[in-house]
């Protein structure tokens, strides 16, 4: 909810303080910082996710990659789509 405000920093803390993090909540981080503009920090925090994603997060994934267009989206929405 605090992304959807442009609250980026208090949703960043409520994230690293979550012990036990789903895919849902990096789906929501990683689709709050797409809504924000920040889709680097969306893609940084997929290649930091230690669970097996899922097709939710691979389509925010795509969204974040389309949105950037340069060449480290280019190559991880390859190396998504080759696996």
């Amino acid at each position: 909810m605090l992304m959807k405000f442009g609250d980026v920093n208090p949703a960043e803390v409520v994230f690293e303080t979550t012990q036990n993090k789903t895919l849902v909540t990096y789906g929501a981080m990683m689709q709050g910082y797409v809504t924000n503009d920040l889709s680097d920090k969306a893609l940084d925090l997929f290649e930091k996710n230690p669970l097996k994603s899922n097709e939710v997060l691979y389509a925010i994934v795509y969204n974040a990659c389309a949105s950037l267009s340069n060449e480290k989206a280019i190559q991880l929405g390859k190396k998504i789509f080759d696996e």
